[in-house]
């Protein structure tokens, strides 16, 4: 079986790697001609968008899946036209607007925090006075890892925000002073059975994911997002895994954004549970049987970002090592680190110096 994937980077690799031993091999469409995904799956070099790297798609894969969701609307339309494409376009559509998904989430009876439309100027000032101050002004589309988007304080930021970001559609949402954020990462087959990761708690940095911690023991808090995240999975026809993040705010759930896709936050799966992320998302994708998502202990994710600390001393720290083959370079996620131990307290007294090394690096 060849499953095709739009987009050669790191999340591309590891479904690529989790492929091999079920027999499934990928070819991935990206324009970089040293695309990641490169040394474990054949890669075609085009844009996204490419007709012929599209056409070749079509011809020699079975099913068709993405590596990042913002995917050229009309790329995901002629594949689905011709093979098996999950995550279903619409899917891709909804998570490619914050507006659109915000909207699904209320929809689907599911909190959010408050946020408006923004289109001009006065639409700004009329968005602050329904949503209040602090807010966080963020383009609709494109954006990630805290890119797109700008925080007010107060009235005087009002025309900085709309400086900085005005001219395309926008979105302002309220700043939620949250007690924690975590995820909740899901996979749906074709025929209609879920499967879920425990939630998982996630620690940021200038807009960027630096450690992800799982299990997070929270069972009123699991059992809520499990139904917001199968709602959307059905309302969606959702075929493969799903990522959800939330807000724990006063206790309760507050759904910021959504991935379809793979998800970093879900990267421990690879040694913390029985079945990966990646290996289940290639499941459902191919019309397979997911798997057992139940965990092994304990398991830390540390993101390395910019450079990939020194190889003998991640392992000497009993690091599980993946290094995504890419050139260092400031913000850039290089690769990530996954400790396991048999419970918390273990996990955190092996936790701290790998954390330090990966600071020395300036991750």
């Amino acid at each position: 079986m060849n499953i095709g994937i739009v987009g050669g980077g790191q999340l591309a690799r590891m479904l690529a790697l989790a492929g091999i031993p079920l027999g499934v091999r990928c070819t991935v469409l990206d324009p970089a001609p040293d695309a990641c995904a490169g040394v474990a799956a054949r890669l075609l070099r085009g844009a996204y968008d490419n007709p012929e790297g599209l056409a070749t798609l079509a011809r020699e894969c079975d099913a068709v899946t993405f590596d990042f969701e913002n995917v050229p609307a009309g790329a995901a339309h002629w594949l689905a036209e011709r093979l098996p494409v999950a995550p279903p376009p619409q899917a891709l559509a909804c998570a490619q607007d914050r507006l659109s998904e915000k909207t699904l989430f209320r929809e689907l009876g599911i909190d959010t925090p408050a946020f408006a439309t923004v289109d001009s100027l006065e639409g700004l000032r009329a968005a602050v006075a329904q949503v209040g101050l602090p807010a966080i002004l963020k383009t609709r589309r494109l954006g990630y890892d805290g890119k797109g988007q700008y925080r007010l304080h107060n009235d005087a930021d009002i025309g900085l925000a709309w400086e900085a970001l005005g001219g395309v559609p926008l979105i302002l949402e309220s700043l939620v002073l949250f007690q924690r954020e975590i995820s909740l990462l899901a996979a749906r087959g074709r025929d209609d059975a879920l499967a879920f990761y425990p939630l998982v708690e996630n620690r940021h940095r200038e807009g960027i994911l630096r450690l992800s911690l799982a299990p997070h023991d929270a069972p009123a808090l699991e059992k809520a997002a499990r139904e917001a995240v199968a709602a959307l999975l059905r309302r969606l026809d959702y075929v493969g895994v799903l990522a959800v993040e939330f807000f724990v705010h006063r206790d309760r759930l507050l759904a910021n954004e959504m991935a379809p896709r793979v998800h970093n936050s879900g990267h421990w799966t690879i040694e913390g549970a029985e079945t990966s992320q990646f290996e289940n998302h290639l499941r459902a994708v191919a019309g397979l049987p997911l798997g057992d998502t139940g965990v092994h202990g304990h398991s830390a994710m540390v993101n390395c970002i910019g450079a990939f600390p020194e190889l003998s001393r991640s392992l000497a720290l009993g690091a599980h090592v993946h290094d995504y083959g890419k050139a260092s370079r400031p913000g850039r996620k290089v690769g990530h680190l996954t400790l396991r131990a048999d419970d918390r307290r273990a996990l955190e007294a092996g936790l701290a110096p790998l954390l330090a090394l990966v600071a020395e690096t300036g991750g």
